[in-house]
């Protein structure tokens, strides 16, 4: 309810009496917020020594050009000020003003002249050379210089403003501490969100769930990451243009950005910066979130308790609740609830949903897809994990719990059970005349060469970040789906009992298909039909070893240039050692799995204190990967090496033939690429809305201009280079 007040206090008491330190007076941390705006534009920590009092003069001036004040003396300036740039205004406790000069202020064709014109301005400080106009109610907003408010409804902060953080305040209770709730609707793998938040720190906050010091240790840790003293005021960065918006209410916003007729914005952190700028466009409504550098937010999207990474798009009304979306991200039509999605995720379609699952990155959701949008239990306690390369297809649904290896690829289908595919780059069909589920292993790798390559290079074309905290892996081929590889092939021979590696291997052996019953792939009694095992198992070992030539011919020529090592031998020699297949995705950077207990371990002993010390040890993590991605690799091929030869050491001459083979392989690649793109071609359907080919290469342009097959034809040129310098003579 309202409360009446007296107007000599209007714009003070910000903070109460007890939450004042002795000695401070309510304006001690806007100060400080103040010096360090200014500390990377020059005159940090001299900013408060530039203003003086208004003089009398100037008061008159602004008094007959309609402004008022419920105090003059407590209006400070910096020269030069010129105070005829303020026209109908009210002021009201503590306001500094910066320089007033007679220019304009542009954003691309917008323009206003310097000053300030029909606004309301309580107990703000405002920088240099702003341009103010028709903004109904400011209150308590630290404003940067050359900033563009226009049309505003409401922008005002209260005392205990978190900026979307998961802290709470001096005097408040616990219940008001926001929390994100994951992959899982129950709130059992809550985590809080902090400024500095990428998926890697979501990624062992949510999983870890039973090791109760790790937990204890990240919750300590947010706590102490933000001030718990009241009095913060609202930011907004040097150069910002903000128009025509309803409410805006403790929000911090960075140098450069572009907000434009949203609807709500509340309790953010909105990342910008001149290199990277984030815009919010029209209808958007904003609730408890952190919004990473480089964003775009359009069109009526809704967000409530979220993180945005940098370079995300969110579109055309998405609704994104409860979840995290990493770097590099498009959300767009579609709902999106209590998920963890790495980066590189694509989902446009009004009709897809997204509920309750952790997606490992560079994944794609097709129009109806419904993931983890009902429940097989009596509880909303489902999940749904899946790997890289994650790809539901057309109008296909799945249920709770489910957990699909990397680059999975599922057919349109109701799929009614729960399902667990640990088989890699694999497609799952429903056949509905058989009513069973159906999976061909090693799929993409067989049949979809151009797209399985494109995936990863458009992961890095459209990777457009400047500020790259968290790492992301794009290769297909990596640590982590090379451990689902040597984990199928071994289910695999498995599945084909006493003589499977044999049966598998035979080329010659009759065609062989598998069903597998009970619940080691669906929960169901119908069984999963294993499409083309020998075709899939062959192929994972041409993954293998193209993977592992390919990564050591490539560690192989960084060492000649770094006066590293340089040759297998050497790297045998110093490291003959088995290491472990075991790796994690933290978010898209892959760590071995004992570096990243090990990494766990010291949190939870408490030895690393904040949050840039845990993100210092992601720096030192990634700076040993390419080593350890060497030892992946050379494991991969000794693993092959064990299974022809008997023997795990590999010689000059197992290593000439391993390149040899990789070169082959590699040929592969590219006449696959060409063949896969060459279908859209020649399928006769294709053409039928051409008048000719003519038309038809006019639209699409001809294939063997494609500048994608024409790259993936270079990098086989260097790859040929690279394994013919690391071949053994004799």
């Amino acid at each position: 309810m309202s409360v009446i007040k007296p107007t000599d206090r209007y714009g003070y008491d910000f903070i109460a009496g007890n939450f004042i330190p002795p000695g401070e007076d309510e304006f001690y941390i806007r100060n400080r917020q103040l010096e360090e705006l200014y500390s990377d534009v020059g005159g940090g920590g001299k900013r408060l020594e530039t203003y003086r009092r208004i003089g009398a003069e100037e008061i008159r001036v602004l008094e007959s050009q309609g402004n008022r004040c419920e105090g003059w003396d407590d209006i400070w300036v910096r020269d030069p000020f010129d105070p005829r740039l303020i026209r109908n205004c009210f002021f009201a406790g503590k306001v500094r003003l910066g320089r007033m000069e007679k220019n304009l202020v542009n954003f691309h064709d917008y323009a206003l002249p310097v000053g300030l014109s029909e606004s309301r301005i309580i107990s703000c400080d405002i920088g240099d050379n702003p341009a103010i106009y028709d903004c109904h109610y400011i209150s308590h907003y630290i404003i940067g210089d050359a900033a563009i408010l226009s049309s505003i409804n409401e922008m005002d902060t209260t005392n205990h403003a978190k900026f979307g953080e998961g802290i709470v305040k001096e005097g408040e209770d616990e219940d008001v501490r926001v929390w994100l709730d994951p992959l899982n609707e129950t709130g059992g793998r809550g985590i809080l969100p902090f400024y500095d938040l990428i998926c890697a720190d979501a990624y062992l906050w949510t999983v870890y769930r039973d090791d109760r010091k790790l937990m204890e240790a990240f919750r300590h840790i947010t706590q102490q990451s933000a001030d718990e003293k009241r009095g913060y005021y609202s930011v907004i960065g040097h150069g910002a243009v903000i128009k025509h918006c309803l409410t805006i209410k403790d929000v911090r916003i960075g140098d450069a950005a572009y907000i434009k007729g949203a609807n709500k914005l509340k309790n953010l952190s909105i990342k910008s910066d001149k290199k990277e700028t984030t815009q919010i466009g029209e209808g958007v409504e904003l609730v408890n979130g952190i919004i990473g550098y480089g964003c775009r937010i359009f069109y009526g999207c809704k967000a409530v308790r979220f993180i945005l990474g940098n370079n995300c798009n969110l579109k055309y009304g998405a609704r994104l609740i409860h979840s995290i979306l990493g770097d590099n991200s498009t959300v767009s039509c579609c709902e999106v609830l209590n998920n963890l999605v790495f980066g590189a995720h694509e989902q446009h379609h009004n009709n897809s949903f997204l509920i309750a699952a952790m997606v490992m990155g560079q994944s794609n959701m097709a129009a109806g897809a419904t993931v983890g949008s009902n429940h097989n239990s009596r509880g909303n306690d489902g999940e749904i994990i899946a790997g890289r390369g994650f790809w539901p297809g057309l109008s296909s649904t799945l249920k709770h719990n489910c957990r699909f290896a990397g680059f999975t690829l599922i057919s349109k289908g109701n799929y009614p059970h729960e399902l667990n595919i640990p088989l890699p780059f694999s497609l799952l069909t429903h056949n509905a005349e058989a009513t069973r589920r159906e999976v061909m292993p090693a799929y993409w790798w067989l049949y979809n060469m151009y797209a399985l390559e494109r995936n990863s290079w458009k992961t890095k074309n459209r990777d457009k970040r400047i500020f790259k905290t968290q790492h992301i892996e794009s290769d297909y081929l990596a640590p982590d789906t090379v451990m689902e590889i040597i984990k199928a092939l071994a289910l695999l021979e498995e599945w084909t009992e006493k003589t499977g590696r044999e049966i598998l291997a035979d080329e010659n052996a009759e065609p062989l298909s598998l069903v597998i019953r009970g619940h080691l792939l669906e929960k169901s009694n119908h069984g999963v039909k294993i499409l083309k095992p020998r075709e899939g198992y062959r192929a994972y070992r041409e993954m293998l070893l193209y993977y592992g030539v390919k990564t050591l011919i490539e560690f192989f020529d960084a060492g000649r240039r770094e006066g590293a090592i340089k040759n297998i031998p050497d790297l045998q020699q110093a490291h003959p050692e088995k290491v472990s297949f075991e790796w994690v995705n933290l978010g898209g950077q892959l760590v071995p799995e004992n570096k990243a207990a090990a990494l766990r371990n010291t949190i939870g002993k408490g030895t690393l204190t904040t949050w840039k010390k845990i993100h210092d040890e992601y720096e030192k993590l990634q700076r040993e990967y390419p080593l350890d991605r060497a030892l992946n690799a050379l494991q991969c091929l000794r693993f092959l090496a064990e299974s022809e030869t008997g023997s795990s050491f590999i010689n000059a001459e197992q290593w000439n033939n391993f390149i040899l083979r990789a070169l082959d392989i590699r040929s592969y690649i590219e006449e696959q690429v060409y063949k896969t793109r060459l279908k859209d071609y020649t399928n006769p359907f294709r053409i039928i809305t051409y008048r000719n080919t003519e038309e038809r290469d006019a639209v699409l342009g001809n294939i063997d201009d494609n500048p994608f097959i024409k790259m993936v034809r270079e990098e086989g040129l260097v790859f040929k280079t690279l394994a013919e310098a690391s071949l053994i003579q004799p």
